[in-house]
């Protein structure tokens, strides 16, 4: 049975930062107000996490900034189904050196041991740390980092369902 855990970000991830021109697939940008600010995102990028998100065996994941307000704002904004996904938090993890997001990530999967992680997040390229871990978890893992002005691109979102639904761990 399938037992992978989907970690999302937010910002640069399903809402690209100074989104223009058009999405990753050629559609129009969808702008939704997320209480407290607006957000722009491809509505098929949502169809497509919403369709991940029922998968049998796939535990999703907030490892974002917005922490509980990714669910509670986001989501009905925007149309994701990620409403009573968990979120982690800073704080705990944000304690010492390190990329907080690492550390919270490095938690959850010591307290729930799946056989497979998909960590999505803009800021990876950047955290040397987290592609060392990354690179020490080898197929168990598969780590995006999209380009933080697009967002996830249609073959980002394609590897991840690939990942997912043909696992080689």
């Amino acid at each position: 049975m399938l037992n992978v855990t989907l970690y999302l970000d937010v910002d640069g991830v399903v809402c690209p930062f100074g989104a223009t021109g058009t999405t990753p697939w050629g559609s129009a940008w969808s702008v939704a107000n997320a209480g407290m600010l607006e957000v722009a995102y491809a509505g098929e990028l949502v169809a497509g996490l919403n369709g991940l998100a029922r998968l049998p065996g796939l535990r999703c994941v907030w490892l974002t900034s917005w922490e509980d307000m990714a669910p509670r704002y986001l989501c009905p904004a925007i149309g994701l189904a990620g409403g009573r996904w968990p979120w982690l938090a800073a704080e705990g993890s944000g304690a010492g050196e390190g990329w907080w997001k690492l550390a919270a990530l490095q938690e959850d999967v010591a307290a729930t041991t799946p056989n497979g992680i998909v960590w999505i997040d803009d800021q990876l390229r950047y955290e040397q740390e987290a592609q060392a871990w990354a690179g020490i978890l080898g197929a168990r893992i598969l780590a995006i980092s999209p380009d933080p002005r697009r967002g996830i691109s249609p073959a980002e979102l394609n590897a991840i369902s690939a990942f997912v639904a043909e696992p080689v761990f």
